[in-house]
């Protein structure tokens, strides 16, 4: 995790190899260091992406910022998956102004 340049805490989300919902999940998890009792289904995520006392260290103070890597292969194997995620990730920072979310375009470099 790093701070962005305009001082929200950044977290990665790299979807390489990514190939289905479990491993979504479970990058979900690592990724925003979400705790054990994470459900790992999409209201889960969604609720823990709204609730600011389980976000990174340092993100409720300065912001969360997202950035969605390597999503294209993910999205093209399993688009509904993809778009279902994608309106997880679009409804809780419409709901969370502290929130944002970003998809990276290009490679995975």
């Amino acid at each position: 995790m790093t701070d962005d340049l305009a001082g929200r805490r950044m977290v990665t989300l790299d979807l390489d190899g990514v190939a289905d919902k479990a491993g979504l999940m479970d990058r979900c998890a690592r990724a925003l260091e979400l705790p054990a009792w994470f459900g790992r289904n999409w209201d889960a995520l969604a609720d823990s992406l709204g609730d600011r006392t389980v976000w990174p260290e340092g993100a409720v103070e300065k912001g969360l910022l997202i950035v969605v890597r390597n999503w294209q292969p993910y999205a093209k194997a399993r688009p509904d998956e993809w778009e279902t995620a994608r309106e997880v990730f679009a409804e809780a920072a419409d709901r969370t102004p502290a929130l944002s979310v970003a998809l990276t375009l290009g490679g995975s470099s």
